[in-house]
């Protein structure tokens, strides 16, 4: 008995081995890789509203990317305060002088995330990126787009960062899903959205939506 237990160890051994030998060798399956270019556009809901943008992506490599993007949105102050006139059905905001909209231009890096823990149809990320931005307001006692005659502009600084996902395996469409905070700096004394309060920062959350066109 001592003797077949023996001969067991000396022939199962070699086999345990062997077999944790392959184990370190065999190398991970590699990510799939997906067209370098997207050009896109974003539906962004934000605190303030809706927005609509649109975005060029380039991939460095399956994890780093550089990306640019514009995108077009209402800022509000967070002290407004709308109610509904029972006579007219229309939303007032009380003291309310301007609407103010932010135009920014980003530019930044977006690095994917588990690359090798999750499959290809769920590409985790996180990005941020940096740029001028355009601030105008328009005269909220006039008519939504006839108050664009009467625009103001301002320049500012901003960026954003933010995570979010790329969902699916088809390598001529994208869509993903993007959370990001935007905080934009103006170099005057700042923007009146309620009469005589100025911000020199204005920004905010948003749930971007991202649609491409891989290539």
């Amino acid at each position: 008995m001592k003797t077949i237990l023996i001969t067991f160890i000396l022939i199962i051994s070699p086999l345990v081995c062997y077999t944790q030998e392959i184990g370190k060798i065999v190398p991970p399956e590699p990510p799939d890789t997906f067209p370098p270019n997207v050009f896109g556009f974003d539906f962004m809901i934000g605190e303030s509203g809706f927005g609509l943008g649109g975005f060029y992506r380039h991939n460095f490599s399956t994890t780093l990317t550089m990306f640019t993007d514009l995108s077009f949105s209402e800022s509000k102050d967070e002290r407004e305060f709308e109610y509904v006139d029972v006579f007219t059905n229309q939303t007032i905001v009380f003291g309310k002088k301007n609407r103010v909209f932010q135009i920014p231009l980003s530019v930044g890096l977006q690095y994917r995330l588990f690359e090798y823990q999750l499959e290809d149809n769920l590409r985790p990320y996180i990005n941020a990126g940096i740029g001028p931005t355009l601030v105008l307001t328009t005269p909220y006692s006039k008519e939504y787009f006839n108050a664009f005659g009467d625009a103001n502009f301002y320049l500012a600084a901003g960026g954003y960062a933010g995570f979010g996902a790329n969902f699916g395996l088809d390598k001529s469409n994208l869509i993903g899903l993007n959370f990001r905070y935007y905080l934009i700096a103006l170099f005057n004394k700042g923007v009146e959205s309620l009469d005589g309060r100025f911000n020199k920062t204005i920004g905010g959350f948003y749930v971007t939506i991202n649609f491409g066109f891989m290539y």
